[in-house]
């Protein structure tokens, strides 16, 4: 990957939770976005090689939102997640799980050229810690 970010997370939950929380749009809603300004209004996801995600990410007072989707390119359940965005950037989670009820996340994504590195990986690391927060409650 071209300019690759990596950030990571350790959720105390087990592994299948992870999964559940991480791959389904009822939670999604709930956990995809990096600042509390911001919401997910809609999400679909179709978990599977050759299946789509769609979220769509708006400012709470309407002010921007834009949708981040893009078509997985390998799935393999409760390890790994990889896809590539509809800007063609490539991006890999996977998922171990350190205990019964600890999991480790980890991400690598291909940067963007708008945005500074440091800001890129901000913002994904701060969507990561609210899923944290969000499957730990």
């Amino acid at each position: 990957m071209k300019n690759a970010i990596t950030i990571e997370a350790t959720i105390s939950a087990p592994l299948s939770k992870i999964w559940e929380y991480w791959t389904l749009p009822k939670h999604i809603i709930n956990w995809n976005n990096a600042s509390d300004d911001w919401h997910t209004t809609k999400s679909e996801n179709d978990v599977r090689t050759g299946g789509r995600f769609l979220s769509r990410m708006e400012a709470k007072d309407g002010s921007f939102g834009f949708d981040f989707e893009g078509t997985y390119t390998e799935i393999e359940k409760h390890k790994l997640i990889s896809y590539v965005m509809d800007d063609d950037r490539k991006a890999t989670t996977s998922f171990k799980a350190l205990s019964d009820y600890k999991t480790k996340i980890v991400t690598t994504f291909e940067a963007e050229d708008t945005n500074p590195i440091q800001m890129q990986k901000d913002g994904w690391q701060a969507i990561l810690n609210n899923f944290k927060k969000y499957t730990e409650a």
